[in-house]
């Protein structure tokens, strides 16, 4: 089957996912129903054999990119403490506990094997956390900490699953070469990662400078700088997903260098998302449709793992994803009691302990995706010595299971764990003082400007209504943030609201007018476009 062909079975059954996952009554994440579409396409004949290395490059890189650069950098960096815990320090737990538990539970499966496969499943998925929250969203706290730990932890897994297959194929382990292989790796990583956009952005400043901006070559320059990073941090040996990410976080502060036009911001955001359902969907329909194949070898695997029967296997999987979750929940219990105990020693003031639901949460949030599915697909299919690699096959199945039943449980527990959340941090505060900052700004721009002379009395005239027209409008908005709790800020909150429904309502006749003036031919193209432009800009300030 042709590339072109898969691509564009993929593109369309990720539109028709997407329907069916908004008429459907019952809210199923859509990751289920992508997966389920995957495996569908498998049954009717459908099927891709992709390379590991080949996903990782064209799909990670964009992904983690874009997550590092639409992450709230303050938020991020506050709590930056708790996420290098779970991204590294429960990594760690993670590969030594599950590891040791796995060579228990399953004797075929050597040491060495089995922290590789505990590894692999250290990273998690942060979108596959917000399509299962998407109708009970997270705390904003907890969501950030889950995102960064995301885009830290993917890379810590991969370098550790990669040090636990070289120690399989070479029968040998040195904790200390690992360490500091692994400190080398990321520093590079993240220094490529800075190298790429800080170069790509001195180039890039300098040519607008002499030219001008064009909005679809910054978008293709947004593009093609994750898989630049990612492709010259490999090519020195060090963490590609590292890259990524990195550049991810430096193109937030590359933007502040330097303003952009509104249309480039505009149609970079849709870009992205576009990309971003695109990738996430083809990922899951990868999964779903690599069911059936491994179904079929469910036989020989469970001669593998020396069990008489394919059940097994299930209830492998089910007691792996459950000591996953029990090992998560264990860390994120034992960081807040110590985080709680330094405080007090310090005699700061804390607040109480977060509630069982809370660290239940971020016990079921620990969903496996992307990477682990790319990861170990990537295991070598014999060892140097030109023997099968042990128990590859088990070990694959093994995570896909995983996968499959992390996402299950998410989505059936997360709707409802965080329903007895309540947000653990206030409301932003800083969006009503921003807004009340800029307000200002706009007003001390509009007094100048109408303190300014003007020789025509009628054009001196006309720019005061103007002038005082707006300058009501943006008081108007200065009284929401200063009154917004009392009576006359109600009202005039109220009077926005009413508004704001009156413009839209206006808007949509304005269109509907402006279509029937084009069915009637009675305007060109060109005036339709951009008419049709305006009012759809218009509609979507009022959001």
């Amino acid at each position: 089957m042709s590339l072109i062909t898969i691509v564009l079975v993929f593109m369309m059954a990720i539109v028709v996912t997407v329907f069916i996952s908004h008429l459907l009554s019952a809210k199923i994440p859509l990751p289920l129903i992508q997966i389920a579409a995957g495996a569908a396409l498998a049954a009717s004949g459908f099927q891709v054999d992709f390379d590991p290395h080949i996903f990782l490059l064209l799909f990670i890189p964009p992904l983690l990119f874009l997550d590092g650069w639409r992450i709230p950098k303050d938020a991020f960096f506050s709590d930056l403490k708790p996420i290098l815990s779970l991204a590294i320090g429960l990594v760690l737990f993670t590969i030594i506990g599950i590891g040791l538990f796995i060579h228990w539970l399953i004797p075929a499966i050597t040491v060495a094997a089995g922290f590789a496969l505990a590894a692999i499943l250290s990273p998690t998925d942060p979108v596959a956390v917000s399509a299962m929250t998407a109708n009970s969203p997270l705390p904003s706290r907890m969501g950030h900490i889950l995102e960064g730990e995301s885009l830290l932890n993917d890379a810590s897994g991969l370098v550790a699953f990669n040090f636990a297959v070289a120690a399989v194929l070479t029968g040998s382990f040195s904790a200390g070469d690992a360490v500091t292989r692994f400190v080398l790796m990321a520093v590079g990583g993240i220094l490529s990662g800075l190298v790429v956009v800080w170069a790509t952005g001195k180039c890039n400043n300098f040519l607008i400078r002499r030219t001008r901006e064009e909005p679809a070559i910054q978008i293709l320059i947004s593009l093609l700088i994750p898989f630049a990073a990612y492709i010259l941090a490999e090519s020195f040996h060090v963490s590609g997903i590292l890259a990524a990410v990195a550049a991810g976080i430096a193109m937030h502060y590359e933007q502040l260098s330097g303003p952009r036009l509104p249309a480039t911001r505009m149609k970079s955001s849709a870009v992205w998302n576009m990309l971003q359902t695109t990738l996430n969907g083809m990922i899951f329909l990868m999964l779903g449709e690599q069911l059936p194949r491994m179904l079929k070898t469910l036989p020989n695997v469970a001669n593998e793992a020396g069990v008489s029967s394919p059940w097994y296997l299930l209830l492998f999987a089910v007691v792996i994803t459950l000591a996953l979750g029990v090992v998560r929940f264990c860390w994120v219990w034992l960081s807040i009691t110590l985080t709680v105990f330094r405080q007090k020693r310090r005699g700061k003031v804390t607040t109480s302990r977060p509630q069982f639901s809370a660290m239940a949460v971020m016990a079921l949030a620990g969903v496996k995706g992307s990477i682990t599915l790319a990861g170990i697909l990537t295991l070598p299919v014999v060892l140097t010595d030109g023997s099968p690699f042990p128990g590859r096959d088990l070990l694959i199945f093994l995570a896909m299971a995983v996968i499959l039943l992390s996402l299950i449980v998410a989505a059936v527990g997360l709707p409802i764990m965080t329903s007895y959340l309540a947000d653990d941090l206030p409301h932003d505060s800083g969006k009503g003082a921003i807004g009340a900052a800029l307000t200002e700004a706009a007003i001390a721009r509009l007094n100048e400007l109408l303190s300014q002379p003007v020789d025509d009395p009628e054009e001196e005239a006309m720019r005061a209504d103007a002038g005082n027209m707006l300058l009501e409008t943006y008081q108007r908005r200065l009284h929401y943030n200063d009154d917004e709790q009392n009576d006359v800020g109600l009202e005039l909150i109220k009077r926005a609201q009413i508004e704001k429904e009156m413009q839209r309502e206006a808007i949509v006749a304005q269109r509907a007018e402006l279509f029937r003036l084009k069915r009637a031919r009675n305007i060109t193209d060109t005036t339709f476009q951009q008419a049709l432009r305006a009012i759809d800009l218009k509609e979507e300030s009022l959001h």
